[in-house]
């Protein structure tokens, strides 16, 4: 397998970062004249599913000058959000630029690399292979793909999706991170063409010893999502991305979604994702997303993004009781929240809100709403990675925060540095981990 390095680095303390580990491993310049698009008329989706939450419907409000911080102050290039209430779009925005080349304003229906927010279309098509009864979540792994993992007996399904099998991470293998500018510059000019195939993934993260016996604790690790793409395509004789196209992106007529397989370039409007090097932002748009497969490899827009949530949570994608199994969620303590199957839930000052962030390099994704389907928010950000600031982390929390719970949600106070240089200044917000 080649040994060109993904660009993941090994430090994890500020923001951006921890989104990109999250996210594959899973989930800011001077502002341009914004592209404020007004609410749209949309049709309201299905009724809400049960477990409706006591805040569901928050007050509409503007995000722009959050969005905007988020460029100016985030060290990012771009940022594109839209929020929806009750089945109508209630403010959408870009701030940034295309590219730094052009500067053309950033379009706020532009597409975007999704990262691991592709787990949650993956983890849907599963959920509806089950209530079909082409599988169930508590079979073991070794019934699929005999052979394919040591131990595969005693993992299921189940703890694929919600990460509580013990398998080691593929993307932490030192192959896949980048450490110094030598390692940076051999991802930039070869690592990041490199195509692999589902099967080499897996085995990366195999030859690791597992974090913990199945079961008895939570890691996250993209390593089980690969697994579960190779189970989709044992039990149905398709691809995932083709059962997740068929499943999902047609029938809510997600036209600006994809699953692109080896495909490096993004089709249609889009912002230019930047990593740092010492003569300046080198572009790092174009990549074979095959390093993410099923636990990464997606396209979309937030409008896309905010009617797969509302649609899911709708109850238009799976039945009552597998969107209640989706959403029995155990604690998540490294990322600050809890992951049920494919969501990540995070308990807000307003209440709960479920989702799931994604990250690869250049882009980053934050996906986030109401349980009972009333609201979605939809983020997604082009982090100049390495150029982080202290008031990162802090400015995407506070669009988050407003976005969620409105305007009247405090923001929390900026991180204290560490001091020393070269480490990282200060704790991610929760929410973002």
């Amino acid at each position: 397998m080649n040994t060109d390095h993904f660009v993941r680095p090994r430090r994890s303390g500020r923001l951006g970062l921890r989104l990109a580990a999250v996210a594959l491993a899973g989930a800011t310049v001077v502002s341009l004249a914004p592209a404020a698009v007004a609410a749209g008329a949309e049709a309201p989706a299905a009724g809400p599913s049960a477990g409706a939450t006591a805040d569901r419907h928050r007050p509409s409000v503007d995000l722009t000058p959050e969005l905007r911080d988020i460029v100016e102050l985030g060290a990012s290039t771009a940022a594109l959000g839209e929020a929806r209430e009750n089945g109508r779009r209630t403010w959408r925005d870009a701030e940034g630029v295309v590219d730094l080349d052009s500067r053309r304003p950033a379009r706020a229906d532009g597409r975007f690399r999704i990262g691991s927010v592709t787990k949650t279309f993956v983890s849907t098509v599963v959920l509806q292979l089950a209530d079909e009864g082409r599988l169930r979540l508590d079979d073991p792994v070794e019934r699929y793909l005999p052979g394919v993992v040591p131990n595969g007996g005693a993992i299921t399904l189940r703890q694929l999706l919600n990460h509580t099998s013990g398998l080691f991470d593929y993307l932490e293998d030192p192959q896949f991170l980048f450490h110094d500018e030598a390692s940076l510059r051999s991802f930039l000019a070869r690592g990041r063409w490199v195509d692999y195939r589902p099967e080499q993934l897996v085995a990366v993260g195999v030859q690791h010893a597992p974090y913990f016996a199945p079961g008895q604790d939570w890691h996250y690790s993209n390593t089980n999502y690969i697994l579960t793409g190779m189970i989709v395509k044992k039990v149905t004789g398709r691809t995932w991305q083709r059962e997740v196209e068929q499943r999902i992106v047609k029938p809510l007529h997600l036209d600006d979604t994809s699953f692109p397989g080896s495909s490096p370039g993004i089709p249609g409007p889009h912002a230019h994702g930047y990593v740092k090097l010492p003569e300046g932002p080198a572009d790092v748009t174009l990549i074979n997303p095959t390093v993410g497969d099923a636990a990464g490899n997606g396209l979309s827009t937030t409008s896309d993004l905010n009617r797969f949530h509302e649609a899911l949570f709708g109850g238009r994608l799976l039945s009552p009781a597998r969107l209640a199994e989706m959403t029995a969620a155990v604690p998540a303590p490294a990322i600050g929240a809890h992951y049920g199957l494919g969501l990540i839930r995070y308990d807000l000052p307003c209440g709960e809100a479920w989702g799931h962030t994604g990250g690869i390099p250049g882009f980053n994704t934050v996906l986030l709403g109401a349980r009972d389907g009333s609201q979605q928010f939809a983020l997604s950000f082009n982090l100049l990675e390495g150029g982080e600031t202290d008031q990162t982390g802090t400015t995407l929390e506070a669009f988050l925060l407003k976005a969620a719970c409105g305007k009247d949600t405090p923001a929390p106070a900026a991180p204290a540095a560490k001091g020393a240089k070269g480490t990282d200044a200060g704790s991610p917000p929760k929410l973002l981990r």
